[in-house]
Protein backbone atom coordinates (compact mmCIF):
# COMPACT_ATOMS: atom_id res chain seq x y z
CA UNK A 1 0.00 0.00 0.00
CA UNK A 2 3.23 2.69 0.65
CA UNK A 3 4.43 1.79 -2.52
CA UNK A 4 1.20 2.83 -4.18
CA UNK A 5 0.59 5.81 -2.27
CA UNK A 6 4.16 7.39 -3.10
CA UNK A 7 3.40 6.69 -6.76
CA UNK A 8 -0.27 8.46 -6.09
CA UNK A 9 2.08 10.97 -4.42
CA UNK A 10 4.68 11.40 -7.55
CA UNK A 11 1.48 12.00 -10.16
CA UNK A 12 -0.07 14.83 -7.89
CA UNK A 13 2.87 16.50 -7.19
CA UNK A 14 4.24 16.36 -11.14
CA UNK A 15 0.80 16.90 -12.25
CA UNK A 16 0.49 20.08 -10.37
CA UNK A 17 3.68 21.02 -11.66
CA UNK A 18 2.56 20.85 -15.03
CA UNK A 19 -0.17 22.88 -14.59
CA UNK A 20 1.88 25.46 -12.43
CA UNK A 21 4.27 25.75 -15.81
CA UNK A 22 1.26 26.25 -17.91
CA UNK A 23 0.66 22.89 -19.74
CA UNK A 24 -3.16 22.57 -20.70
CA UNK A 25 -2.10 18.92 -21.51
CA UNK A 26 -0.29 16.00 -21.26
CA UNK A 27 1.10 14.25 -24.03
CA UNK A 28 0.98 10.48 -24.20
CA UNK A 29 2.20 9.14 -27.58
CA UNK A 30 5.69 7.33 -27.06
CA UNK A 31 7.55 9.49 -29.41
CA UNK A 32 6.60 12.65 -27.64
CA UNK A 33 7.49 10.87 -23.57
CA UNK A 34 11.02 10.22 -25.45
CA UNK A 35 11.70 13.62 -25.85
CA UNK A 36 12.02 13.20 -29.78
CA UNK A 37 10.10 12.47 -33.07
CA UNK A 38 11.39 9.29 -35.67
CA UNK A 39 13.63 11.31 -38.14
CA UNK A 40 12.64 11.17 -41.56
CA UNK A 41 15.20 9.09 -43.69
CA UNK A 42 15.76 9.97 -47.14
CA UNK A 43 18.07 8.08 -49.42
CA UNK A 44 20.61 10.35 -51.18
CA UNK A 45 21.27 8.57 -54.32
CA UNK A 46 17.39 8.70 -55.01
CA UNK A 47 17.32 12.62 -54.52
CA UNK A 48 20.25 13.13 -56.74
CA UNK A 49 19.05 11.53 -59.62
CA UNK A 50 15.58 13.03 -59.50
CA UNK A 51 16.75 16.38 -59.02
CA UNK A 52 17.80 18.81 -62.28
CA UNK A 53 20.13 20.73 -62.07
CA UNK A 54 17.98 24.32 -61.50
CA UNK A 55 17.34 21.67 -58.21
CA UNK A 56 21.05 21.48 -57.65
CA UNK A 57 21.48 24.95 -57.82
CA UNK A 58 18.56 26.03 -55.44
CA UNK A 59 19.58 22.80 -53.19
CA UNK A 60 23.04 24.57 -53.00
CA UNK A 61 21.81 27.41 -52.13
CA UNK A 62 19.67 26.49 -49.49
CA UNK A 63 22.13 24.61 -47.84
CA UNK A 64 24.92 27.26 -47.77
CA UNK A 65 22.28 29.67 -45.75
CA UNK A 66 21.26 26.73 -43.76
CA UNK A 67 22.53 26.73 -39.99
CA UNK A 68 25.28 24.35 -39.09
CA UNK A 69 23.40 20.83 -38.21
CA UNK A 70 22.81 19.98 -34.64
CA UNK A 71 25.69 17.67 -32.44
CA UNK A 72 24.86 14.12 -32.96
CA UNK A 73 23.16 12.61 -30.13
CA UNK A 74 25.47 10.48 -28.04
CA UNK A 75 27.84 9.67 -25.43
CA UNK A 76 29.42 9.82 -22.05
CA UNK A 77 29.13 12.78 -20.00
CA UNK A 78 32.68 13.01 -18.62
CA UNK A 79 33.30 16.60 -17.04
CA UNK A 80 36.97 17.93 -16.79
CA UNK A 81 37.95 20.10 -14.20
CA UNK A 82 41.49 21.44 -13.66
CA UNK A 83 43.42 20.75 -10.39
CA UNK A 84 45.41 24.24 -10.42
CA UNK A 85 42.17 26.20 -11.53
CA UNK A 86 39.97 28.33 -8.59
CA UNK A 87 36.31 27.31 -8.22
CA UNK A 88 34.93 30.10 -10.09
CA UNK A 89 37.21 28.94 -13.27
CA UNK A 90 36.26 25.24 -12.95
CA UNK A 91 32.72 25.85 -12.82
CA UNK A 92 33.24 28.26 -15.68
CA UNK A 93 34.87 25.79 -17.35
CA UNK A 94 31.77 23.53 -16.32
CA UNK A 95 29.23 25.77 -17.93
CA UNK A 96 30.84 25.62 -21.41
CA UNK A 97 30.72 21.91 -21.37
CA UNK A 98 27.27 21.55 -20.33
CA UNK A 99 26.12 24.19 -22.53
CA UNK A 100 28.64 22.02 -25.88
CA UNK A 101 27.40 18.79 -24.08
CA UNK A 102 24.86 16.40 -26.82
CA UNK A 103 24.94 12.93 -24.76
CA UNK A 104 21.01 13.16 -24.26
CA UNK A 105 18.14 14.22 -26.18
CA UNK A 106 17.56 17.20 -24.15
CA UNK A 107 20.07 19.18 -26.17
CA UNK A 108 17.62 19.55 -29.40
CA UNK A 109 15.06 20.69 -27.58
CA UNK A 110 16.34 23.59 -24.89
CA UNK A 111 17.26 27.26 -26.00
CA UNK A 112 20.11 27.82 -23.48
CA UNK A 113 21.57 25.08 -20.94
CA UNK A 114 21.00 25.88 -17.29
CA UNK A 115 23.88 24.91 -15.00
CA UNK A 116 23.40 26.83 -12.35
CA UNK A 117 24.35 29.98 -10.38
CA UNK A 118 25.28 31.05 -6.97
CA UNK A 119 28.15 31.65 -4.66
CA UNK A 120 31.06 28.98 -5.30
CA UNK A 121 32.78 29.53 -2.04
CA UNK A 122 31.56 26.71 0.66
CA UNK A 123 28.24 28.19 1.10
CA UNK A 124 25.44 27.33 3.58
CA UNK A 125 23.27 25.79 1.26
CA UNK A 126 23.04 24.29 -1.95
CA UNK A 127 19.10 24.25 -3.74
CA UNK A 128 18.84 21.59 -6.12
CA UNK A 129 15.60 21.07 -8.35
CA UNK A 130 15.08 18.68 -11.00
CA UNK A 131 15.20 20.72 -14.33
CA UNK A 132 15.27 24.17 -16.04
CA UNK A 133 11.40 25.46 -16.77
CA UNK A 134 10.30 27.65 -19.86
CA UNK A 135 11.77 30.73 -18.09
CA UNK A 136 15.27 29.37 -16.90
CA UNK A 137 15.26 28.18 -20.34
CA UNK A 138 15.33 31.46 -22.09
CA UNK A 139 17.22 32.85 -19.51
CA UNK A 140 19.69 30.51 -18.70
CA UNK A 141 19.76 30.40 -14.87
CA UNK A 142 18.13 28.08 -12.56
CA UNK A 143 14.87 29.09 -10.79
CA UNK A 144 14.46 32.45 -12.30
CA UNK A 145 10.29 32.40 -13.06
CA UNK A 146 7.17 32.00 -10.35
CA UNK A 147 8.96 28.84 -8.68
CA UNK A 148 11.74 31.12 -8.09
CA UNK A 149 10.26 33.72 -6.93
CA UNK A 150 8.70 31.63 -3.79
CA UNK A 151 12.08 29.93 -3.67
CA UNK A 152 13.93 33.51 -3.44
CA UNK A 153 11.52 34.34 -0.19
CA UNK A 154 12.39 30.90 1.05
CA UNK A 155 15.86 32.41 1.06
CA UNK A 156 15.36 35.22 2.49
CA UNK A 157 13.35 34.00 5.32
CA UNK A 158 16.35 32.47 6.20
CA UNK A 159 18.30 35.03 6.01
CA UNK A 160 20.06 34.79 2.83
CA UNK A 161 19.94 36.18 -0.16
CA UNK A 162 20.32 34.24 -3.38
CA UNK A 163 23.34 35.37 -4.01
CA UNK A 164 24.88 33.31 -0.57
CA UNK A 165 23.66 30.35 -1.83
CA UNK A 166 24.29 27.90 -4.63
CA UNK A 167 21.24 27.26 -6.78
CA UNK A 168 21.09 24.38 -9.81
CA UNK A 169 18.74 21.15 -10.87
CA UNK A 170 19.96 17.84 -11.51
CA UNK A 171 19.63 18.09 -15.08
CA UNK A 172 20.54 21.15 -17.19
CA UNK A 173 18.18 21.55 -20.16
CA UNK A 174 14.92 21.95 -20.39
CA UNK A 175 12.53 18.60 -21.41
CA UNK A 176 10.56 18.97 -24.02
CA UNK A 177 6.73 20.47 -22.65
CA UNK A 178 8.26 20.69 -19.08
CA UNK A 179 8.03 17.14 -18.76
CA UNK A 180 9.46 15.33 -15.74
CA UNK A 181 13.33 13.97 -17.05
CA UNK A 182 13.62 10.54 -17.72
CA UNK A 183 16.16 8.28 -15.81
CA UNK A 184 18.37 7.87 -18.52
CA UNK A 185 18.64 11.65 -18.61
CA UNK A 186 19.55 12.34 -15.20
CA UNK A 187 21.58 9.85 -15.02
CA UNK A 188 23.93 10.90 -18.04
CA UNK A 189 23.94 14.57 -16.96
CA UNK A 190 24.15 13.48 -12.78
CA UNK A 191 28.23 13.89 -13.12
CA UNK A 192 27.71 17.49 -13.89
CA UNK A 193 25.97 18.01 -10.62
CA UNK A 194 28.29 15.60 -8.84
CA UNK A 195 31.26 17.66 -10.10
CA UNK A 196 29.74 20.78 -9.10
CA UNK A 197 29.06 19.33 -5.32
CA UNK A 198 32.75 18.55 -5.52
CA UNK A 199 33.44 21.95 -6.44
CA UNK A 200 31.55 24.25 -4.50
CA UNK A 201 31.72 22.03 -1.25
CA UNK A 202 28.06 23.26 0.10
CA UNK A 203 27.91 22.94 4.22
CA UNK A 204 23.82 21.46 3.66
CA UNK A 205 22.15 20.61 0.81
CA UNK A 206 18.19 21.09 0.28
CA UNK A 207 16.40 19.22 -2.07
CA UNK A 208 13.43 20.33 -3.71
CA UNK A 209 10.79 17.99 -5.05
CA UNK A 210 10.74 14.44 -5.91
CA UNK A 211 12.45 14.04 -8.48
CA UNK A 212 15.78 15.82 -7.42
CA UNK A 213 15.53 13.49 -3.85
CA UNK A 214 15.38 10.25 -5.83
CA UNK A 215 18.31 11.22 -8.10
CA UNK A 216 20.53 12.18 -6.00
CA UNK A 217 19.54 9.85 -2.85
CA UNK A 218 19.88 6.84 -5.29
CA UNK A 219 15.92 6.04 -4.09
CA UNK A 220 12.63 4.96 -4.95
CA UNK A 221 11.00 6.58 -1.62
CA UNK A 222 8.54 9.35 -1.91
CA UNK A 223 9.43 12.87 -0.93
CA UNK A 224 6.00 13.12 1.24
CA UNK A 225 8.04 10.87 3.42
CA UNK A 226 11.54 12.20 3.10
CA UNK A 227 10.42 15.36 3.69
CA UNK A 228 11.83 17.01 6.42
CA UNK A 229 14.17 14.01 7.06
CA UNK A 230 18.35 14.33 7.09
CA UNK A 231 20.13 12.03 4.83
CA UNK A 232 23.61 12.39 3.51
CA UNK A 233 25.08 12.65 0.36
CA UNK A 234 29.20 12.02 -0.22
CA UNK A 235 29.08 13.21 3.80
CA UNK A 236 27.26 16.36 3.65
CA UNK A 237 24.02 16.57 5.18
CA UNK A 238 21.03 16.87 2.95
CA UNK A 239 17.05 17.94 3.56
CA UNK A 240 14.45 17.08 1.39
CA UNK A 241 11.07 19.21 0.81
CA UNK A 242 8.77 20.13 -1.53
CA UNK A 243 9.10 21.98 -4.81
CA UNK A 244 8.60 25.39 -4.79
CA UNK A 245 5.56 24.85 -7.67
CA UNK A 246 3.97 22.20 -5.37
CA UNK A 247 4.09 24.55 -2.30
CA UNK A 248 2.40 27.34 -4.23
CA UNK A 249 -0.27 25.49 -6.00
CA UNK A 250 -1.26 23.00 -3.25
CA UNK A 251 -4.54 23.78 -2.38
CA UNK A 252 -4.16 27.02 -2.74
CA UNK A 253 -5.78 29.71 -0.69
CA UNK A 254 -6.72 26.82 1.80
CA UNK A 255 -5.95 25.53 4.90
CA UNK A 256 -3.87 22.24 3.39
CA UNK A 257 -1.93 25.56 1.82
CA UNK A 258 -0.69 26.71 4.93
CA UNK A 259 0.06 23.32 6.35
CA UNK A 260 2.46 21.82 3.24
CA UNK A 261 4.24 25.33 3.70
CA UNK A 262 4.45 25.05 7.55
CA UNK A 263 6.12 21.55 6.79
CA UNK A 264 8.48 23.14 4.41
CA UNK A 265 9.82 26.29 7.11
CA UNK A 266 10.40 23.27 9.69
CA UNK A 267 11.85 21.62 7.04
CA UNK A 268 14.46 24.99 6.37
CA UNK A 269 14.56 26.00 10.25
CA UNK A 270 16.27 22.19 10.24
CA UNK A 271 18.79 23.18 8.19
CA UNK A 272 19.53 26.69 10.09
CA UNK A 273 19.55 24.46 13.51
CA UNK A 274 21.93 22.34 11.76
CA UNK A 275 24.35 25.25 10.86
CA UNK A 276 24.26 27.00 14.20
CA UNK A 277 22.02 29.85 12.84
CA UNK A 278 19.20 30.86 13.57
CA UNK A 279 16.30 33.32 10.89
CA UNK A 280 16.52 36.55 11.10
CA UNK A 281 13.30 38.45 13.06
CA UNK A 282 10.45 39.37 10.94
CA UNK A 283 9.71 43.31 10.68
CA UNK A 284 6.54 44.05 12.62
CA UNK A 285 4.26 45.71 10.37
CA UNK A 286 3.59 49.97 10.93
CA UNK A 287 1.82 50.69 14.07
CA UNK A 288 2.39 47.50 15.90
Amino acid sequence: MSEWTDIIDAVSAHVTLLKELGEKSIALRPDTLAGFDEPTVTDANDAAAASTPADSTKQATAQSASPAPAPVIGGKVEPKVDPNATREQNLASLAQQIDACACCVLRSNRTKSVPGQGNPNSPDVMFIGEAPGADEDQQGLAFVGRAGQFLTKMIEAMGYWREDVFIANICKCRPPGNRTPMPNEMMTCFPFLREQIKIIQPKTIVLLGNVAAKALLDTQTGITRLQGQWTSYEGIPVMPTYHPSYVIRFGEGTDDSYQVKRKVWHALLAVLERLGKKPPARKKKEGN
